[in-house]
């Protein structure tokens, strides 16, 4: 709803109410229009039986003290509240834990007040809105659950080439970490992938990264992701049904459930496994053996990230705006410094990032400024956010992941062309892989899918920008992991900008492209709107390190001008005869190698990436020393990434995309 009807909304609600209840005595217009600006959304879809309230500061004083759930010892509200009937009054967020710093950023005065589900909220609204003490009222929402079709399949053994790094038998499956292009997809595209092979071999990840998965309840016990789950030892090792470290969650060793308010679960009827299948693909332990490999899910010896379970989705039920809040604020007081959310409103629901912080979710936004601003890593200023863009299939990301702090991923294929259902254009940030089934005859098949982890020691394939979001966050953990590995310490708009502009660019769609429901995509329409590009796992890491990375064409000769990539790109250098250390040569099959004042003649055979060191002179064309008046040598570290369709300029022989394939 834009602002003008939402507006329109509220004053059409005070209009029949104010004709028969003079707010001040007098029907004062201006008594009205005071009360409007403290409603924060109206009463559509609202949670029956439920408003959320802000109060002054003396009235969240006198709350804290109170021995009545429903008495704050003001007069006026203590009579507004039994006049809706109120049940219970809570306060939104938990002042166990970090209670100084939420004070000092005014959590302590949202409230959920509680009454009858036959109360009328409006009513109940308008009866709180008319006290001084209430400065804002919020209706709340449940936000959308996510829809998911898992299709299982069976670990097998494989006849495994060198070329994979883990020996998780479904590895091979997961296209969307390393595509060769022949994934069974029409038209799938080597290097349509996150290149996370090359990342592996600068880090798989560190157990001090902690990672919450907001979603459905993660299976903690699947034998592939229990190993890296974050464990609240005191609650493991005290009595059940006791809040043992007294932070105001009883039994939550792995996590809590926020709809049931307890236990984390995840075989409710409704329950598709959207959770666990979200949590494989951020950190599966890897090289065990077993099942998939996660993005940050170590190297087998113990090191990879950990995770928890925030959920807010219970048997097809989702939570309400205030509980998903508190796990948002939960997830920041465990540890984490990375958020997974693969969850938001329907694209269009909110119109713009205004109505997101102080309309309809603005508790929610609260809750993610939180955890924004709580350093729970050293190498980390700040906690990153990553939010799937939505399936709507609309040039617009859904939010809160359209909020233009968080960052917004939407989904390619195996194609390396959109998907049918992602959402695109305003609010998506970055793209990643989702998956997307396609139809053969009469047959639906899934091979184009995400592979990743399901209850009960199963896996499946599923398709999505909820497939597509861990992704980012695995590639986020590990960036924080490689931060930490070489004492980088990264603020968080740091960070935010090294993700979204480490990608691999996609170039001009054209043409058109079947969906999987059977309607046309018309590919034009989505270039420049796939956010920044494919997200790249390698260059993230060569982000964070501080290296410049030089595309190279697969099985081409590229003339690379050196001048491209120092400085502003206007340098003027003359490049000096490097040998390439025996294992790059091998490693990126190299057949040619010329230097030619500042260019560099290649020719690689095989895809992958390398770090090599290029010496050059900096002034003039001759290095000085001893009788010789010349320039300095010098010295930088690139990264070669070979990839599969890289663009070479046929005039010039240089690659014409920075970015990347095309």
């Amino acid at each position: 709803m834009n602002r003008k009807l939402f507006i329109l909304a509220l004053a059409g609600i005070f209009a029949v109410s104010c004709a028969t209840d003079n707010v001040d005595g007098s029907g004062s217009a201006m008594v009205d229009a005071a009360m409007l600006k403290k409603f924060v959304n109206t009463a559509n879809d609202a949670v029956k039986g439920e408003l959320i309230i802000y109060v002054d500061e003396a009235t969240a004083e006198q709350l804290e003290g109170a021995e009545v759930a429903t008495r704050s010892g003001v007069s006026a509200f203590d009579e507004v509240l039994m006049e809706i009937g109120a049940e219970n009054l809570q306060p939104v967020f938990n002042l166990k834990v970090n209670a100084e710093r939420k004070r000092e950023r005014g959590m302590h005065r949202w409230y959920t007040v509680s009454m009858s589900e036959d109360t009328d909220l409006d009513v109940a609204a308008k009866a709180l809105a008319k006290l001084d003490v209430v400065e804002r009222v919020q209706f709340a929402n449940r936000v959308i659950a996510p829809t998911a079709q898992p299709v299982e399949i069976e670990p097998y053994a494989v006849t495994r080439s060198g070329e994979l790094p883990f020996n998780d038998p479904l590895l091979s499956e997961q296209w969307h970490y390393n595509n060769d292009g022949t994934v069974k997809f029409p038209n799938a595209k080597a290097g349509a992938d996150i290149n996370l092979f090359q990342a592996w071999e600068l880090t798989t990840g560190r157990p001090d990264v902690v990672v919450a998965v907001v979603d459905e309840g993660v299976c903690y016990e699947h034998e592939d992701l229990n190993p890296n789950m974050l464990v609240n030892e005191a609650e493991r090792n005290g009595e059940p049904g006791v809040d043992d470290d007294e932070n105001g969650y009883v039994d939550d060793i792995y996590g809590y459930n926020f709809v049931n308010k307890g236990a984390i679960t995840w075989t409710r009827t409704g329950d598709s496994g959207h959770g666990t299948h979200v949590a494989g693909t951020v950190a599966a332990v890897n090289n065990n053996g077993k099942g998939v490999a996660g993005v940050a899910g170590g190297s087998g010896n113990g090191d990879g990230v950990r995770m928890i379970s925030c959920q807010i989705i219970s048997g097809g039920t989702a939570a309400t705006t205030t509980a998903t809040a508190a796990a948002v604020e939960y997830a920041a007081d465990r540890g984490a410094c990375v958020l997974q959310n693969s969850w938001g409103f329907q694209a269009g629901a909110i119109s713009n990032d205004a109505g997101f912080e102080s309309g309809t979710t603005a508790v929610e936004a609260e809750a993610f400024k939180y955890f924004m601003e709580t350093k729970n890593h050293p190498n980390l200023d700040g906690g990153i956010i990553i939010f799937a863009a939505g399936n709507d299939g609309k040039a617009v990301a859904g939010y809160p992941a359209a909020w233009n702090k968080l960052i917004a991923v939407s989904a390619i294929a195996p194609d390396g062309l959109p998907t049918y259902y992602t959402c695109y254009d305003r609010g998506c940030n970055v793209s990643a892989p989702g998956g997307e089934y396609y139809v053969q005859g009469n047959y639906t098949v899934d091979n184009g899918c995400v592979v990743s982890t399901l209850p009960g020691n199963k896996y499946a394939r599923m398709q999505g920008t909820s497939m597509a979001c861990p992704h980012v966050s695995g590639i986020a953990a590990l960036a924080i992991s490689y931060a930490a590995d070489n004492g980088i310490v990264m603020s968080l708009p740091e960070l935010k900008d090294i993700i979204v502009s480490s990608v691999t660019g996609f170039g001009q769609f054209s043409g058109t492209k079947t969906s999987y429901e059977g309607g046309v995509l018309n590919l034009p329409g989505y270039t420049n709107k796939m956010g920044t590009g494919l997200i790249d796992a390698y260059r993230v890491l060569m982000a964070v390190r501080g290296t410049t990375c030089i595309p190279v064409p697969l099985n081409e000769s590229v003339i690379i001008d050196i001048n491209s990539y120092i400085g502003d790109g206007g340098c003027q250098v003359k490049m000096l005869k490097t040998e390439l250390p025996a294992d790059v040569i091998e490693k990126l099959g190299v057949t040619n190698c010329q230097f030619m004042g500042s260019k560099l003649v290649l020719t690689c055979t095989k895809p992958g990436s390398a770090l090599v060191t290029l010496k050059y002179v900096a002034g003039g064309n001759t290095v000085g020393g001893g009788q010789i008046t010349g320039g300095m040598e010098a010295q930088q570290e690139f990264a070669l990434i070979v990839r599969p369709g890289v663009k070479v300029d046929e005039g010039t022989g240089s690659p014409l995309n920075p970015g990347g394939w095309l």
